[in-house]
């Protein structure tokens, strides 16, 4: 179902590699069968991000088969080297995805950047220019680029394909920021697929939750931050230039 301030895009790239953030440290890494929350709501925030703003991802729509490669890495050790390591990831992969946005009612701070319409606006410009930070599909080295869409338009290799489970999964990281609490938290869950569509829980209805560690939240102010106003008549004024 689409909600207020929404957004729609499709997502796509030659290889994908999404892994749990917790457990991910060196050593051989092989991809999640389907994106997770967080690879996701990191792509949401490369196309538009603002402390104001919470970006929920909805549900992603996978288009093309599931397919698995794996490469020979070498990547640079904390220690220096570079031993052999190999990783599986996602090829000729395409999504799309529904999200939205909502205030961040955890930073108070920041109320003076409530204009909804304005950032609306604004993040439809920075998905129709291909986002406002490069894309990635899990990981630096897997390049992806984002355009506009309608989700649920053309077909899907999984239209009409059942039911299919993933068991538990990396959700994503509560930040303090956006849940009043002290701590960073790693949260799991269980997504099932129906028909190619993942539709996600929201991140605060999440049960399976680890604490990781304590963690500082960053001030914004309005000497520090650009307010939606302010960004744009500063994009309008760049195209009557």
């Amino acid at each position: 179902m689409k909600k207020r301030n929404s957004i729609e895009f499709e997502v796509f790239g030659d290889y994908a590699l999404f892994t749990d953030p917790v457990t991910r440290i060196g050593g051989e890494k092989t991809s999640y069968q389907v994106p997770t929350y967080s690879a996701l709501e990191g792509i949401f925030s490369s196309i538009y991000w603002k402390p104001t703003l919470r970006l929920i991802v909805d549900e992603v729509r996978i288009m093309n088969r599931i397919q698995m490669e794996t490469k020979g890495i070498r990547p640079i050790n904390y220690s220096g080297g570079n031993t052999l390591a190999h990783y599986t990831y996602l090829k000729d992969v395409k999504y799309q995805v529904r999200g939205h946005f909502i205030f961040n009612e955890h930073r108070p701070d920041l109320a003076f950047d409530r204009n909804e319409h304005k950032h609306h606006n604004i993040m439809q410009r920075a998905l129709k220019a291909g986002g406002r930070r490069d894309i990635f599909l899990g990981t630096r080295e897997c390049q992806a680029y984002v355009e506009p869409c309608e989700f649920g338009s053309g077909k899907s290799y999984y239209d009409d394909y059942g039911t299919i489970g993933f068991g538990t999964m990396f959700h994503s990281f509560g930040y303090p920021s956006e849940t009043g609490k002290e701590f960073l938290e790693a949260r799991l869950w269980q997504p099932m697929m129906e028909d190619g569509v993942i539709q996600f829980i929201h991140p605060d209805a999440c049960e399976q939750i680890r604490e990781i560690k304590k963690y500082g939240i960053k001030e914004f102010n309005e000497s520090n931050i650009q307010s939606a106003d302010e960004l744009l008549k500063y994009l309008d004024s760049e195209v009557s230039e």
